[in-house]
């Protein structure tokens, strides 16, 4: 055994002999060496470029090959032997190298080349690994990153089992997810994402993958999650919040029809789940998300965007939505995103959809878009060139700054022109648009519900409706209103009357649209004029209020104590009339309809009998002379303590504030001379006396109720015009397509400067359409809005179901062989139904993949016939031109209702896949 031996390490020695006289034979001399490692293109003296691999080489060793070479004796006992970098690894297993190691110390840097030299030379000692670092560039300079990042790698499923794995500062985010889904195997056709935990041990989102190791500063030993979504469309990261929003568990094995899913109502957001099944029933935005297409153009540096946040939790709903898993959703993730970057939309107040859809588009435009760094554009006027030229152009313009899934499907191009009024200056440009936003044909007439007070006492205040222009005045109302009942206009006084007060008296010059429809409107007959000229005959009108005293306590005839009830009145009186007792026999005249006059059984005695037999056969009645005087251009409301001066007062003809002064016979009631608010004053000064236009009259509660008949004063007839309804006959969508592209002269608001006259002009402009979207969606402006009155527009805007056609509308030359390129398809309608203040949202859309139209109600989702869509309601439409929409493919065995050549598309393979 021993021979055996022997011999063995007598051959061993032989060849390794052998092997070192071979490498002499090839290795280059000792001067040769020392310039090629230290010096020149391979050597390690030589500049850091990015990207390149450099090699670590233990100091000690290094040291000992610089004495070898440097010595010039090739069979030195100096000779370093293999290369060993045992000192620069922890251990022997993992070869992590030693925390803290320091360039020049530990270790020296050597290029690839250099390094190559070194071991073909003289060998790496076995086992040991080539210690290989990458050079990366920072901010401020380039550096051989000799510690890369350590991230430990788990699934959100299993957070136990962790795998490590190293990666350089300037690696992406992206590197690190493929690096973990091939770690955990996860499907190709599954969405991941990442989060990390943070030092406070709760986890972040990574949310660019485009971003660096260093960017997303990251750092070794750090836990980096993989999440896969749920079959459901859901994350498991999102599940404890879903519980909390009280989804029921009976839907974790439902299985329905993808699309068909309702929105929970959070409260008031009936608007924005309209919105978004509209928007989720567009087919080519729909399969851009369901498909993953979003994940590479998701811009979060994009300063007008929203950091891809709007876009990831659109996405998130409608993978939950077309599912199949859900019967209905909640929201409340999107509505909060919405809050975070839309603060109009903070709370639950109740919302327009058109404005939310409005803010969505732009908002996922933003975030999807896949310009990066948008360059500045000047706009350019046509300046005479060809339209074609200058619309392409526009175009052109339009897409270097803004590109992304909503211009391809929802961007279309106006042309602009506008007129000078002055110098005829024509100014042409072409502006792109996301929807067109139309006027509805509107009547120039409105409908006004009157009570008409007559000065004869014996007949009731008559109800009228009246139809008068929208932009007229009041004398046009009554000059209406005197065509019902003949009285001429000019003894007509119109006022609001609101709490028993007069809220205002209108002037006959006064705009209608000061008039809301809910304003309670007396029109009084009258003689004479409210401030009649000194000197003049005319009778007085004078504005009475009626009170009633409480019983509680007497507050000294202040207006503490008295309570306004009734109908106030507009008298006239004549002049020769106007004193405390002729006033008191005019009212008493004027309401002897409800107001029954004392018996003289209840007269005090003989003689005020016999004096009241007298004012009895010289009751006045109202003098029939004079004519009205437009009333004072502004009338104190009822809260304001404001009076006006009393021309008629002036003559101090009343004497004191109240009558009776003494009590000469029975009185039913008192009078008192108060204000507009039909307060009284504390004193009965002459002053005071003749600012106050007003007359109350006061009444006891006993004499109240034993003389004053509520029922019949509270009465009044309908006019025969009461059962009249304005009929809003039904219009055209092409008619409101063809008012928005009428001229129209700009307001004076909203002026254009003329470059030509260098001034603002109210020049006149024309909107027309040039190029139209693969999703054409029209808004009907129901909502009107002045700075009188807020009004919706009930109404029925008849709206084809296929096949609306645009050609006639549209500029650009048109391609005659492809009429299906503005022939649009209808695939569906957010509704709204209710007044200004109040309203609900619904919406009807036809499924992508099965072409049945569906009435999504919030949470209630059911099918309905295409009839059964057009109405009064319709507020936004959603058109699909004819050259992109896609027929169903039949499917064998399918019990599914009739297809809709309205909008269809066949069900894409990957998403029947996943489902």
């Amino acid at each position: 055994m021993a021979t055996v031996a022997a011999t063995t390490a007598a051959v061993a020695a032989a060849a390794a002999a052998e092997n070192r006289q071979a490498q002499h034979e090839v290795v280059p001399g000792l001067d040769s060496q020392l310039r090629q490692i230290e010096n020149g293109e391979s050597g390690r003296e030589r500049p850091l470029r990015a990207g390149e691999s450099w090699f670590l080489v233990d100091q000690h060793w290094y040291k000992q090959w610089e004495v070898y070479v440097q010595g010039g004796d090739q069979d030195s006992s100096t000779f370093p032997g293999y290369i060993n970098n045992a000192e620069l690894f922890e251990d022997q297993i993992s070869w992590r190298l030693k925390e803290g190691l320091e360039e020049g110390k530990d270790y020296v840097l050597l290029p690839a080349i250099a390094w190559h030299y070194l071991v073909s030379w003289y060998g790496l000692e076995h086992g040991q690994p080539p210690i290989e670092r990458k050079v990366i560039e920072l901010p401020s300079t380039l550096m051989v990153e000799v510690y890369p990042v350590e991230l430990l790698l788990v699934q959100h499923s299993d957070m136990d089992t962790a795998h490590t794995a190293q990666f350089s500062h300037t690696d992406s985010l992206d590197l690190v997810l493929r690096t973990a889904r091939e770690q955990f195997l996860v499907d190709p056709q599954e969405e991941t994402r990442l989060w990390i935990k943070n030092s406070e041990g709760s986890l972040d989102r990574l949310c660019d993958t485009h971003v660096t190791v260093l960017e997303a500063a990251l750092e070794t030993g750090q836990l980096v999650v993989m999440e896969t979504r749920n079959k459901d469309g859901t994350w498991p990261s999102a599940q404890l919040h879903a519980m909390n929003n009280n989804v029921s568990e009976e839907d974790e094995d439902f299985k329905g029809q993808p699309g068909i899913c309702g929105l929970t109502n959070l409260g008031n957001t009936c608007f924005m789940n309209s919105a978004l099944q509209c928007l989720s029933n567009v087919p080519q935005l729909t399969e851009y998300f369901l498909n993953n297409r979003y994940l590479e153009e998701l811009n979060f540096r994009n300063p007008l965007g929203m950091k891809g946040e709007i876009a990831e939790a659109y996405a998130d709903l409608v993978k939950q939505a077309w599912s199949g898993h859900h019967r209905s959703i909640v929201p409340h993730v999107f509505k909060t995103k919405v809050g975070h970057f839309a603060s109009q939309f903070l709370g639950y107040q109740q919302h327009d959809s058109q404005e939310l859809l409005s803010f969505l588009l732009d908002g996922l435009h933003e975030d999807l878009n896949r310009v990066k760094k948008k360059e500045y554009v000047e706009l350019c006027d046509a300046a005479g060139r060809p339209d074609q030229e200058v619309a392409q152009e526009a175009w052109q313009n339009h897409k270097r700054r803004n590109d992304s899934v909503i211009v391809d499907t929802f961007h279309g191009l106006f042309k602009s022109t506008l007129v000078c009024p002055d110098c005829g200056n024509v100014s042409v440009t072409f502006d792109p648009f996301c929807y067109l936003s139309v006027p509805l044909p509107v009547s120039h007439k409105r409908v006004l519900e009157v009570f008409f007070i007559p000065m004869d006492p014996r007949r009731k205040p008559e109800q009228h409706r009246l139809v008068v222009p929208k932009k007229g005045k009041i004398s046009d109302l009554c000059v209406a209103l005197s065509k019902h009942t003949g009285i001429s206009p000019e003894r007509m006084m119109v006022a609001d009357v609101f709490s028993h007060r007069f809220y205002k008296l209108y002037q006959l010059e006064e705009s209608l649209s000061g008039i809301l429809d809910r304003d309670d409107i007396f029109v009084y007959e009258v003689s004479g004029r409210l401030e009649p000229l000194e000197g003049s005959r005319e009778d007085i009108v004078v504005p009475v209020y009626l009170r009633e005293r409480t019983p509680a306590r007497d507050y000294n005839n202040s207006y503490y104590g008295l309570m306004l009830f009734g109908h106030p009145l507009l008298v006239s009186v004549p002049r020769d009339r106007f004193t405390w007792e002729g006033l008191y026999n005019i009212l008493m005249y004027r309401l002897s309809r409800y107001v029954t006059k004392p018996s003289s059984d209840d007269e005090d005695d003989v003689d005020e009998k016999d004096d009241d037999e007298e004012d009895k056969d010289n009751i006045p009645g109202p003098s029939t002379g004079g004519s009205l005087r437009d009333p004072e251009p502004e009338q104190p409301g009822p809260s304001s303590g404001v009076t006006r001066r009393c021309p008629f007062l002036l003559d101090n003809c009343l004497g004191t504030s109240q009558w009776p002064p003494r009590r000469r016979r029975k009185q039913l009631f008192t009078l008192q001379t108060v204000n507009s608010n039909g307060t009284s004053d504390r004193t009965t000064s002459p002053e005071e006396v003749q600012t106050q236009p007003y007359i109350a009259i006061d009444w006891e509660p006993e004499m109240k109720k034993r003389y004053y008949d509520e029922a019949e004063a509270e009465g009044y007839v309908k006019h025969e015009c009461v059962g009249y309804v304005l009929k809003k006959a039904p219009v055209q969508l092409q008619e409101c397509i063809e008012l928005f592209t009428t001229v129209e002269t700009l307001e004076k608001e909203n002026p254009w400067y003329c470059p030509s006259c260098k001034q603002h002009q109210l020049a006149t402009k024309k909107l027309d359409l040039w190029m139209l979207p693969e999703i054409l969606i029209i808004h009907l402006k129901r909502f009107s809005y002045t700075k009188f009155s807020r009004e919706k527009l009930d109404t029925l805007v008849q709206f084809p179901i296929r096949d609306l056609d645009f050609s006639e509308f549209v500029l650009k030359p048109q391609n005659e062989s492809a009429p299906e390129l503005y022939k649009y398809d209808l695939i569906a309608v957010s509704n709204h139904y209710g007044g200004m203040r109040d309203g609900h949202y619904t919406t009807f859309a036809c499924n992508k993949d099965s072409g049945q139209w569906h009435y999504f109600d919030d949470n209630s989702v059911s099918p309905v016939n295409e009839n059964q869509i057009e109405s009064k309601a319709a507020y936004v439409l959603f058109y699909q031109r004819q050259d992109v929409a896609r027929r169903p493919q039949s499917q064998s065995g399918s019990s599914s209702p009739p297809t809709s050549p309205a909008c269809s598309s066949p069900p894409s393979s990957e998403f029947m896949d996943v489902n």
